[in-house]
This record gives C-alpha cells, structure tokens and sequence, in this order.
C-alpha cells in the first residue's frame, strides 16, 4: 500500500480513535481524579456546546460537560466510526439522502424546542441524536476507507 493510499485509512483510523476517546472522556474525565482533566474536557466541551447544567445528563450530582444532545452525538458518533470498519469499504449511495433522514429527529427537537413548542427530556434529546450521531460517525469512516481503495480507472488512480 502507498503512502497515498495508507493516509485515508490512517484518517479513519485516527478519527474512530479520537471520537472513542472523546466519548469516554466526556463520562469519566470528570470524575477521574486526576487534576486538571476534568478542567481541559469541560473546556474543550465549552468549545462545541452550551453546557447548560439543566439541559445536561449527571453523574453523581456533577453535569457531563456537554448536554445531553451532545452526549447522544458524541456516543453514536463513536460507534458509528467503529461500524464504518465493517463490510466492504465502498463509497455508500445516497449519502445527502441519509443524512438527511437521520437528522430529522434531532432537528425536529431543536426546532421544538427553539419555537417554544416542545420541552423534551434529556433523554429524548440524546436518544433523537443517536440516528445522526451514528450516520456521521458511520460515514466518514466509511469515505475514508473507500477512498484507500484502488480506482479500476486508469484517469482516477
């Protein structure tokens, strides 16, 4: 394997390893004893999310440092990269198509709750996360993996 064909899967590889360790950092970090994580992951949660206490899950009276619709993403996104390593690593049809669908339920909640028409839970707000949190974890795992692959056309490879 060439050193342009390794890099795509060293993408994937790097990105499945980072979205797995964020999402073990957002509900252990915290509460690890040791000084200074818990400080770096809220801040670096504070980067991507509001962080309203109220809106966020808890662990022994401490909120997560995302909210609960960042926790369902960063959760499905983690396993959506780890099932992007199985099957055959092809470019997925349809893929705005897919997108699309699994990000109705999250948009719907958000759109509820920004109209004022809607006050989900916080489970309901991570659960309608999961369908895109996956797809996407799921998806750039899968590009990535499908770009390594040789092209049979001679002008693409």
């Amino acid at each position: 394997m060439t050193t342009s064909r390794a890099t795509p899967r060293l993408l994937a590889l790097g990105l499945t390893f980072a979205a797995t360790i964020w999402a073990a950092a957002i509900f252990f970090a915290p509460h690890s004893g040791v000084p200074g994580v818990a400080a770096i992951v809220h801040g670096a949660g504070a980067v991507v999310c509001h962080q309203r206490a109220e809106r966020s899950f808890q662990i022994a009276q401490v909120p997560m440092p995302v909210c609960a619709r960042c926790t369902g993403l960063y959760v499905a996104g983690a396993l959506g990269a780890l099932l992007g390593w199985l099957g055959t690593p092809r470019i997925p049809s349809r893929t705005r198509l897919l997108v699309a669908m699994m990000a109705v339920p999250t948009a719907v909640t958000f759109g509820g709750e920004w109209l004022g028409v809607l006050q989900p839970g916080n489970a309901l707000r991570a659960a309608a996360a999961l369908p895109l949190g996956t797809c996407a974890g799921w998806l750039f795992v899968r590009l990535l993996r499908a770009e390594e692959q040789p092209s049979t056309c001679a002008i693409i490879s």
